[in-house]
């Protein structure tokens, strides 16, 4: 049986390299080139019309220069060059003018030896039967493989490569997996589709997995398996090879049974069913009915049992029989007849009765709405109305299955009479099964159910993709006429600039362009990452993202632009501009451009001062916004590049770190900061006020804790009284807070203390564990304790540093005048909350806020120390609060300003949550995406070992203080080890637990399946679609307008990865007055929390697969992205989608399988291959 898996663990423990004669024979450059030469210091000694000499000996013309820079005689110059043959000339490659910026990042360009191996580790960014992609520059050949590696897109590999400078390419000559292991004895956790699970943890893929002949795997084999590390959705791990050691009890269960349905679907033995069974388009609860037609050709009588459908639909719209109603009832004449029943006049959904409740429903449609109920109490306490099963089915009884026993003669025709009334919106599909003496055949019922607010939604115009804008080209002489300076906002915020350019270099930007291999010019990239290493690394990096930024800025480019004069400033209309489509901020620079005669170009100046809509105020030259008189100017907006340099600048001073701080092996403990003694937490108690009781709190495995806490949104911790009264200090050895639970306390206590410092300490914080609070203690903590302290706080975002100046202001154990927030200076100051004014104002002036002892930014606006020439050391402490969201670059800015010796990093986070935004995809494969705090996390020391987490390094908080048990139990066994355990109120989580509307009454959690259609408009390239966003309305409404205890519409969010399926929710909930729910992307949801959160997943394309499928799901395929969505809710979580799509994801196959399996499934028909797994299938013939 291990026969195969022995075979390929030989393979895969044999060399992973081929000798180098082998290399040497299979140089893929080939054998006509016979000499390349790299010329250091050359000098150009002629130039000509249409070329020039180097050193009187080798030939280019004006395309071999780097960025076109014009050459003179006696320039000293780099270059590149080849010649055919012993006996041909000298040809320059490239040729690059020698300038005092050398050392800029382009100087590797020009020396790469075309024969020297390299090293490389990354991940398979895409593959084929004849090759792949390595980061998506480095191409691999089969041939270059390890044997007995098969690769897939995700897989980590080390690779050593060979760069072709005539190319500009490079290709990878050997490729291995990065780690490999073999575990034995280890079940098939679990099948879907394609695709299969091992011990929960390793991912596999039956298109790439080696498997001995005859063997095909199910759920519960017993197997051994040999592993790759792959990033496959959360998996870590993807099996390459598996040999069964014993086969599953189930494994008469196929994994896909496709085949099983479509031999139910045939004929047989002489009876033919009609196979028109397709109800059509219908709108949303009207009602049809069909006959199926069963003809015997055969020479023998067949006896029709029974007839019943599957059970595939969830709503069960489809019934045997003619519905009670006489008037309608009609028999067809012949087998293709398709008979309306009732032809309603289509309402829209918001008006159709007992759907749901209005509460300003006429008296006249209330009586309507109750109808089937005898009195007013059988409104329950829900808001539901709950009428008695046994009355309604007298008046309109669901026949699901008929005993007929009817013989069916030779020659004879008989109907089988199927009614369907339309419940669930988008497609959905049920299996009528007919059931004769020996055998049965089925037959799929399909309906398309259709609303009138769908119309409300369909495109405005057909979708087109934007072309590329063409540049004019301005070879003329260019005359630049500057804005005047901006109106002193911040009066003493006058910075000198001290910070650096570091301008992309020419080179990286002309290979980006050309769609070049970047290791021909960055060779960095390719290295391991090392503290030698990171400078180059990430400032290539850094370079790249401003090169992909710079080239979506361009795509918006308008030409021929008329602007409205105003008053003061010239106003320009920018399309998409509300779609983030450019994304414009206060203060970024915008060219006007205007040809003049005499083959002169203009280039006016102008600052983006307000947006509004669309339309956005720009401040220009005086003398030129007068003289405007509404002729046509070419727009180009531009890329701000401060964060970018401040970027550059910090990691400059990263050098001056040691490894243990950046790369720490080995954990060198000092003298705590703060000496003294925690009270017992006992004793702490009785000196404190008693907290006010709460409910119990639940583990999720069951377990009771009284540990609660009081937590609020993001939302609602924003409005905060502008007065607080100051507090009494606690004595030291006292928290601050005495509902801190024991990690958070011993969190607390490893801060102050400090032994780790510089090597920095992470606070792991998964949703709702009360990070912030932690947070907050651990400064006050350190403000009262340690006297010489001086705190930097920082956060990637405005919102999140808001929120932390906000928890502090509210503590009351702070004199206003030690705390200052110091914001952008493109910030309005509108968009800062009321509570932070006076610090904000006392953030202006940079250099009197840096010595206040607490000071709060943004990690990009800490770098305005370095341009007052702040020396290191100047802070003691800086805490990184949501440090996961933050590039390495990014969250170097305020760590640069701590001593390498004393100073002390804290990074709050979670690595398991959305990290940071990437725009360049080559950026995200060389690892821009990975915070510095997932990297640590990911290093030996800060591993989670047998025993957990190093506390001196790392405190992970498990008790969750918002979300109930059932929306817990997931996130917490795929992302947190099974460990988070619920302390939330019960009066707040439990709210939702008999909601009418519930499939499982006491498990708030739904999936609707909604098969719909996935849709584009104009030029915008993001996803909608009309029927999900139907459900999304539709389930609002049941919740805000129900007539018992309607939910707050503040208390409900929407998320969708999309943003115009975010636009077109906003547009039906304005329809229905429910304006204030809060619709946006995951992004905008970060941090914050609701008590019901609906989740639109808009992709319903099925027909894809492999790696179209990737692009199929796009957001959706991210796993942090996951995360963050069904972690909002408190009290209730509903996913609208498509399963046939969604459940080719690891993560969603896990939400799907959940819900399934607790019973919370509803809407259309579930996969087949989900069916299959619980054993719902048919398989009534044998």
């Amino acid at each position: 049986m291990l026969t195969a898996v022995q075979l390929l663990i030989s393979k895969l423990l044999s060399p992973l390299w081929r000798r180098a004669e082998d290399e040497d024979n299979e140089y893929y450059y080939g054998g006509g080139m016979k000499e390349i030469r790299q010329m250091r210091g050359g000098v150009v000694t002629q130039l000509c019309q249409d070329y020039g000499l180097i050193d009187h000996s080798v030939y280019f013309t004006a395309g071999e220069v780097l960025g076109g820079v014009p050459l003179c005689v006696g320039d000293p110059v780099h270059a590149l060059a080849v010649r055919d043959g012993v006996h041909g000339g000298w040809r320059a490659l490239r040729v690059e003018k020698q300038m005092d910026t050398w050392e800029g990042g382009a100087r590797a360009s020009l020396e790469l030896d075309p024969n020297k191996l390299r090293s490389l580790i990354g991940t398979v960014t895409s593959c084929d039967k004849d090759g792949g992609f390595i980061n998506q520059t480095t191409y691999f050949p089969r041939s270059a493989l390890s044997e007995g590696f098969e690769p897939m897109k995700g897989d980590w590999v080390q690779a050593q490569y060979v760069i072709s400078p005539l190319e500009w390419s490079s290709q990878a000559r050997t490729v291995a997996p990065l780690r490999y292991r073999r575990m034995d004895k280890v079940y098939v956790s679990n099948i879907f589709g394609s695709n299969g699970i091992v011990e929960d943890s390793v991912f596999f893929s039956l298109d790439s997995l080696l498997l001995p002949a005859g063997y095909q795997p199910t759920k519960g084999d017993l197997v051994s398996v040999v592993v790759v590390e792959s990033s496959q959705s959360f998996y870590c791990w993807r099996a390459l090879c598996m040999a069964p050691i014993k086969p599953s009890l189930y494994s008469a269960v196929p994994v896909c049974p496709d085949a099983d349905i479509q031999t139910l679907l045939e004929n047989k033995e002489g009876l033919v069913v009609s196979e028109e069974t397709q109800f059509g388009s219908m709108f949303f609860e009207e009602t049809k009915e069909l006959q199926v037609w069963i003809h015997n050709t055969s020479s023998e009588t067949h006896t029709l049992k029974c007839c019943e459908f599957a059970g595939w639909d969830s709503e069960e719209q489809f019934t045997l029989g003619p519905r009670l109603s006489p008037s309608n009832h009609n028999t067809p004449s012949d087998p293709q007849n398709q008979q309306a029943i009732s032809q309603k006049n289509p309402k829209g959904l918001v008006a159709g009765i007992g759907l749901f409740s209005l509460p300003s429903t006429s008296s006249g449609t209330a009586e309507k709405i109750k109808e089937g109920c005898e009195t007013d109490s059988e409104v329950d306490k829900h808001g539901e109305f709950e009428c008695d099963s046994k009355k309604c089915n007298k008046e309109t009884p669901t026949v699901l299955g008929i005993e007929r026993n009817q013989e069916i003669a030779p020659g004879e025709k008989v109907s089988v009479t199927v009614c369907c009334q339309a419940k669930n919106l988008g497609c959905c599909t049920e299996l009528l099964l007919l059931h004769f003496s020996s055998f049965t055949i089925g037959r799929r019922l399909e309906v398309s159910v259709n609303s009138i607010e769908e119309n409300l939604l369909k495109p405005s115009t057909t979708y087109c993709p934007v072309e590329p804008v063409p540049q004019p080209q301005y070879h003329a002489q260019v005359v630049r006429v500057m804005a005047p300076a901006p109106p002193v906002r911040l009066a003493r915020r006058h910075l000198p600039n001290f910070l650096g350019n570091y301008t992309v270099p020419q080179a990286l930007r002309e290979c980006v362009e050309a769609k070049k291999d970047v290791l021909v010019v960055q060779p960095a990239l390719g290295e391991p990452l090392s503290l030698s290493s990171m400078g180059a690394h990430f400032s290539a990096l850094l370079w790249l993202e401003e090169l992909q930024a710079e080239k979506e800025l361009r795509e918006f480019s308008i030409n021929g632009a008329l602007l409205r004069k105003g008053t003061i400033y010239l106003h320009l209309e920018v399309p998409g501009l509300c779609e983030g489509r450019p994304s414009l901020f206060i203060g970024d620079k915008v060219v006007l451009r205007k040809p003049c005669s005499g083959g002169f170009v203009v280039e006016y100046i102008g600052y983006v001062t307000e947006i509004s809509e669309e339309d956005v105020s720009l401040r220009v030259n005086k003398d030129f916004q007068q003289s405007y008189l509404g002729e046509p100017l070419d727009v180009e907006f531009t890329y701000n590049r401060v964060t970018m340099r401040r970027c550059h600048c910090a990691l400059e001073q990263a050098k001056h770190f040691g490894e243990n701080v950046l790369f720490p092996k080995v954990l060198q403990l000092q003298h705590p900061v703060w000496t003294g003694e925690w009270e017992p937490e006992k004793l702490q108690k009785s000196n404190e006020d008693e907290p006010p009781e709460q409910d119990e709190g639940v583990c999720v495995n069951g377990e009771k804790s009284p540990l609660t806490m009081d937590m609020v949104s993001v939302y609602t911790q924003t409005k905060t009284d502008l007065k607080t009264p100051a507090k009494h200090t606690p004595k030291p050895g006292q928290f601050f807070n005495s509902n801190l639970n024991p990690a958070q306390r011993q969190a607390v206590k490893r801060i102050l203390g400090g032994e780790c410092r510089p090597t920095p300490y992470v606070l792991f914080g998964p949703p709702g564990t009360g990070k912030t609070i932690t947070l907050v203690e651990a400064i006050l903590q350190v403000y009262h304790r340690v006297t010489g302290s001086r705190i930097l706080v920082c956060t990637p975002s405005n919102s999140a540093a808001d929120l932390i100046c906000i928890r502090l202001h509210e503590s009351g154990f702070l004199p206003a005048a030690s705390l200052a927030r110091v914001n952008a200076t493109c910030r309005l100051e509108e968009s800062i909350p009321e509570v932070l004014h006076q610090y904000s104002r006392a953030g202006e002036d940079i250099r009197n806020a840096c010595f206040h002892r607490i000071v709060v930014s943004t990690c990009s606006s800490a770098g305005m120390f370095y341009q007052i020439g702040l020396r290191i050391g100047h802070f003691t402490h800086v805490f990184l609060d949501e440090a996961g969201q933050a590039t390495e670059p990014e969250a170097q800015i305020p760590l640069g300003l701590l001593s390498e010796r004393t100073g002390q990093i804290v990074l709050a986070g979670d690595p398991k949550q959305l990290g940071p935004v990437v725009k360049s995809k080559l950026a995200e494969a060389f690892g821009l995406g990975v915070s510095l705090l997932e990297r640590l996390m990911a290093n030996p020391l800060y591993s989670c070992s047998e025993n957990g987490y190093n506390p001196l390094l790392v405190t992970k908080l498990v008790y969750n203080y918002r979300s109930h048990e059932v929306l817990l139990a997931l996130p917490s066994r795929l992302f947190y080890g099974g460990e988070l355990c619920v302390r939330s109120q019960r009066s707040v989580v439990d709210s939702l637990c008999h909601w009418g509307r519930l499939p499982t009454k006491g498990f708030p959690l739904i999936f609707h399946g909604v098969r719909g259609s996935e849709m584009r408009e104009g030029s915008n390239p993001s996803w909608f679609n009309p029927v999900e966003a139907v459900q999304v309305m539709l389930y609002c409404c049941q919740l805000a307008k129900r007539l018992y205890n309607p939910i707050p519409a503040t208390d409900i969010g929407i998320i969708s990865p999309y943003r115009k399926q975010v636009e077109k929710i906003r547009v039906l909930l304005h329809k229905v007055g429910l304006g204030d729910i809060k619709v946006g992307s995951v992004e905008e949801f970060q941090g914050q929390e609701f008590l019901v959160i609906i989740l639109s997943t808009v992709r319903s394309n099925e027909d894809l697969s492999g790696s179209d499928l990737q692009n199929v799901l796009g957001f959706l395929s991210n796993p942090k992205r996951f995360n963050v969505a069904i972690t909002r809710s408190k009290a209730l979580l509903i996913t609208i989608g498509n399963p046939h799509v969604l459940i080719k994801e690891a993560c969603f196959y896990a939400l799907l399988q959940y819900a399934y399996d607790n019973g919370a499934y509803l809407g259309c028909d579930p996969p087949v291959s989900l069916r299959a797994t619980h054993g719902t299938d048919l398989k009534k013939e044998k």
